[in-house]
């Protein structure tokens, strides 16, 4: 016997838990499918920001600035835990864009922000502390501008969990290897480690990514190449860079601009490159031709340079970004587009491009268009709603970090303020009846201990070992190789 839902949502990344998220929460009954783990390809693969998309403003693409810089409110008061403002400084270089191209751009992305909680850009001296001691010295002017910093798949995370408290069921680790279309439903075969089953759904979000051509191809026997252009971004992670929780927006010969951001906390983030991938989507690595890039690209601008021995960490991800052959010159959007095929029967609806920083009006936007082809029960309902762990007073991530440090003051500082930025209010959920540190069960090392393990397993849909160190959280840069392998035990003890 075959499971029934409304909604068959295919793929695990930001935008499918957005869209599962956003459907169950208007009545929908909504399964969600993912091949891998939660945020396991593109979005953990970001450089983390919800942002308006400065660079953006080049293209002409105002109405994606301006969403993109509504949604940054929306989303930092939605998840204060996990999103935070963060100060960008934008030196001048001569050679490159002139000094009145980026005041024109600056004021006019303030101006898209409307009135927020952020402070608007201003010019900064470069020649005064800190930047004098960082920035090389033909340096002396420049500018500041706020957006905010987000951990991408914590993100996707939560608004999983959310999904499923509002009826959703979340399937990760299982794959559909087959879809075949009725004229009131769909038929999806599933493959998980128990084996085969059946679901029938009334609709299906292809909301795969970098594999939204592949799921394409499952179930209408085509895929839509001509409008997929699969592009390549690689981050290097090096020793802390600079002091201060400032970041650098950097421009770069080529016209692309490259960040350099704190990370945490022992660390500078530095990305991204832009590259056209044909590769294997399933293993994605940055290049060496791209390390050196992104070296040249900040060494063009520190004092002290970045040499390929600093590098420490290395990621890469692929944006499916949509490219219109229709248009002269055949146009390629960073905004999200969608292709609803219905002609044959129930409704497929593909997802192509989107951001981070747009994904909760992207699902309403999705729905939106499903709604001509199915009944949706329930209004637009995300907007004001916090995800899980932000149900702070005012959205007051300082306040509510003094309160738990009040509360809980046998937990160190340092380990305090990490579990109140990944779990904010559901700190308490992990850390249960404990009194002390001794209470949290094994440690592993650094400030990871038994609780907080099962806290994942239970909650977060947690499976393995890489899930809690790079996806999660990023202990791995933290904890030492035997406390790493300790935590894979633990994994495997349990079977």
């Amino acid at each position: 016997m075959s499971e029934t839902v409304d909604l068959l949502v295919i793929g695990g990344g930001i935008n499918g838990a957005g869209i599962a998220r956003d459907a169950a929460g208007r009545g929908l009954s909504v399964l969600l499918v993912e091949k891998d783990d939660l945020a396991s390809h593109t979005s953990s693969a970001s450089t983390k920001l919800v942002h308006g998309g400065l660079r953006y403003l080049e293209h002409f693409e105002f109405r994606l600035v301006a969403e993109s810089l509504r949604e940054r409110e929306v989303l930092l008061e939605a998840a204060p835990h996990i999103i935070w403002p963060l100060r960008f400084v934008l030196p001048h270089e001569p050679k490159m864009r002139p000094k009145w191209m980026l005041l024109a751009g600056l004021a006019l992305y303030d101006r898209l922000g409307g009135r927020g909680r952020l402070p608007r850009s201003k010019k900064v001296s470069l020649k005064t502390a800190p930047h004098r001691a960082i920035l090389q010295d033909r340096l002396t002017a420049g500018f500041e501008y706020s957006d905010c910093w987000v951990e991408d798949s914590r993100l996707v995370v939560l608004s999983a969990m959310d999904a499923e408290a509002r009826g959703a069921t979340i399937a990760t680790r299982t794959r559909c290897t087959a879809l075949a279309r009725h004229e009131d439903h769909w038929l999806a075969t599933l493959h998980d480690a128990k084996g085969e089953r059946v679901a029938r759904a009334k609709a299906v979000v292809n909301a795969g990514g970098p594999f939204v051509d592949r799921i394409a191809k499952a179930a209408l026997g085509q895929g839509t190449p001509a409008h997929l252009r699969l592009v390549k971004g690689s981050h290097i992670v090096v020793p802390r860079a600079y002091p201060g929780e400032h970041a650098y927006i950097f421009q770069h010969a080529d016209k692309r601009i490259v960040f350099a951001i704190p990370y945490e906390r022992d660390y500078t983030l530095i990305g991204t490159t832009d590259m056209l991938y044909d590769g294997d989507l399933d293993h994605v690595e940055i290049s060496a031709e791209e390390r050196r890039y992104l070296r040249e690209a900040v060494t063009h601008y520190f004092k002290s340079g970045v040499t390929e021995e600093d590098i420490v960490h290395t990621y890469a991800g692929v944006r499916p970004l949509y490219e219109d052959k229709a248009a002269s010159n055949s146009t390629v959007t960073r905004d999200y587009v969608f292709e609803v095929e219905a002609s044959g029967g129930a409704p497929i609806l593909s997802v192509y491009g989107g951001k981070i920083t747009t994904y909760r009006k992207l699902a309403e936007h999705a729905l939106a268009k499903l709604s001509r082809h199915m009944e949706i029960p329930g209004e637009a309902w995300t907007r004001g709603a916090p995800l899980p762990g932000g149900e702070m007073k005012d959205a007051d991530f300082a306040n509510f970090l003094w309160e738990a440090s009040e509360r809980l003051d046998w937990i160190p500082p340092e380990m305090l303020l990490r579990l109140a930025r990944a779990y904010g209010t559901r700190i308490d959920t992990l850390i249960g009846d404990a009194a002390s540190l001794d209470n949290l069960g094994t440690h592993f090392g650094g400030d990871l201990y038994e609780a907080e393990l099962a806290y994942l397993v239970a909650h977060e849909f947690t499976r393995t070992a890489e899930d809690v160190l790079w996806r999660r959280s990023k202990l791995a840069l933290h904890l030492s190789q035997e406390a790493q392998e300790a935590v894979t035990r633990w994994f495997e003890e349990r079977g």
